[in-house]
């Protein structure tokens, strides 16, 4: 890898290998980037993973104004509508592109099939395979990128630092796969490394998104924004398996409906029942869990017995674990599935920091507010994709004023991050609902990993920010949950928070509690 650096000088390096990542390489084309890949192309990532689909207004009786009403209702009054119109918009075309590039959507002739999911006013949800969206979208961008000649694909290399001088990007600190380090001199970053799942110990995400983005930029001197909003998809399968198997929202957008050992379909009374918005359904559930009861998906009348044409994928995922989804009720959890929050970008994903942009789960554009209405990170990814390489391509691309820099890798550098340490922290303190004592304890725990040189220290910081910022929003709103506020304010205000300002609230409160003198 040592001698690679200097090849690579100048160009565009975008991180991630998701969606966000591969659009943003393939829409910068034919100027020569490179896109690093922590492991093979499109291998672990949420993308890969994706169930649902790409939400967009593509049917006769359907407009992105339409579209926009629905977002902004489950958004929590979070959602910035000039930055959601914007996007959704611009989805059917992305929607377009994507199959322009090879994506072989569900169609009904030559139009698109279109499913409901949860808060959708009408059918506009684009699949792929039934319920193998992430897997055909990846399949399709992985070979679209091998077959692009000015993108420089590094597998197997993992992004450890950010290069900032005179508070400009002017470099990226690499590990390879023989923990080789090498800096690329460049002065144009994209983040497209994806969520936050893996912090957490019941997840529907790849135990590796572990919220390295979010500490690259905070550690860079980047602002973060709504990082305290963390998504909970209410029917993961309950099982031992880990990461959590996901039954997608589309089942219940098909009729199924939740019960528990009775056969009571408890969550009735919500305006919507099993297709209330998210954040809701998925208390929903948790009360009720808590409350001593089961609770299960029953789709067994519908879609019954076309369960397994329809979604192929969940119905394989349900049958390996034992499970018949056409003869028996399937036990359902809540499960820790996106995060509305991450780095603070405007319209065209430009971080506060020069140099740096993030596109796709690690930016926080303000579509989602403060709860994510479903389908809609897909095309977000893929609209902002190009919007991002638009940004990237007009930026001075010379990071000659540091060619006298010498940049070296320390030893915290070459440690890949560890987030044992970090998962029953945060799955006690920053779950389905919070309160002041169990975030403060979380804070107080974090606070020694995450300015420790340990590998933990990477999502023990990442963890210490989402704790941080639920700690400071003193409310409820959308997917964050306090017991001890549980109104909302009269006005909805994102949160903004820099790396000083979440070391110096950690201290603050680690020095506040009893056991500090002592801990």
């Amino acid at each position: 890898m040592s001698d690679h650096p200097q090849l690579y000088r100048d160009r565009p390096v975008v991180v991630g290998a998701g969606l966000a990542g591969l659009m943003t390489a393939l829409s910068l084309a034919p100027e020569p980037a490179v896109l690093l890949s922590r492991a093979s192309l499109g291998a672990e990532t949420s993308t890969g993973w994706a169930q649902g689909g790409l939400a967009a207004s593509l049917a006769d009786d359907d407009t992105p104004a339409l579209h926009l009403e629905d977002t902004l209702a489950a958004g929590g009054g979070l959602v910035a509508a000039v930055a959601a119109r914007s996007i959704l918009d611009a989805a059917p075309d992305a929607v377009r592109r994507l199959a322009a590039l090879g994506v072989n959507f569900d169609r009904n002739g030559e139009d698109f099939q279109l499913g409901l999911e949860a808060a959708h006013g009408c059918r506009r949800i684009v699949h792929a395979d039934g319920d193998a969206t992430g897997r055909e979208i990846v399949r399709a961008l992985v070979a679209a990128v091998r077959k692009t000649p000015s993108i420089t694909v590094l597998e197997g290399v993992e992004a450890r630092r950010l290069i900032v001088e005179d508070g400009t990007i002017a470099g990226v600190v690499c590990v390879g796969p023989n923990s080789e380090a090498m800096t690329i001199p460049t002065a144009r970053v994209v983040l497209a490394t994806g969520g936050i799942g893996g912090l957490f110990s019941d997840s529907t995400n790849p135990r590796t998104s572990q919220g390295q983005g979010l500490a690259l930029a905070a550690r860079a001197g980047a602002l973060l924004s709504n990082l305290e909003f963390v998504q909970f998809h209410p029917t993961a399968l309950d099982t031992a398996a880990r990461p959590m198997g996901l039954v997608s929202e589309a089942v219940r957008g098909e009729g199924a409906v939740l019960i528990d050992e009775t056969g009571e379909r408890f969550l009735r009374h919500l305006p919507g029942a099993e297709l209330a918005p998210r954040d809701e359904v998925a208390r929903g559930i948790w009360q009720h869990l808590s409350g001593g009861h089961q609770v299960y998906l029953d789709a067994r009348q519908r879609p019954g017995a076309g369960f397994a044409r329809r979604f192929p994928g969940i119905d394989r995922l349900c049958r390996d674990a034992g499970f018949n989804p056409a003869l028996q009720p399937l036990p359902v959890r809540p499960a820790q599935h996106y995060h509305m929050g991450g780095i603070a970008v405007d319209g065209q994903g430009r971080s506060s920091l020069p140099g740096l942009w993030a596109c796709g789960e690690v930016a926080c554009t303000g579509l989602h507010g403060a709860n994510r209405l479903a389908s809609n990170s897909l095309a977000e990814a893929a609209v902002c994709a190009a919007w991002v390489a638009d940004s990237v391509r007009s930026a001075p691309a010379a990071s000659r004023r540091f060619a006298g820099t010498s940049i070296a890798a320390n030893a915290a550098d070459l440690r890949a991050g560890d987030a044992e340490s970090t998962r029953p922290i945060l799955s006690r303190a920053l779950g389905v609902v919070r309160d002041r004592a169990g975030l403060e304890a979380a804070i107080a725990e974090l606070l020694p990993l995450a300015t420790s040189t340990r590998p933990s220290s990477g999502p023990a910081l990442a963890g210490l920010m989402l704790a941080v910022s639920a700690l400071c929003r003193q409310e409820s709103r959308g997917a964050h949950c306090r017991t001890d506020f549980p109104s909302s304010l009269p006005e909805a205000t994102p949160s903004l928070l820099s790396l000083d300002q979440t070391l110096s609230t950690a201290r603050e409160v680690a020095l506040s509690l009893p056991f500090a003198e002592s801990a």
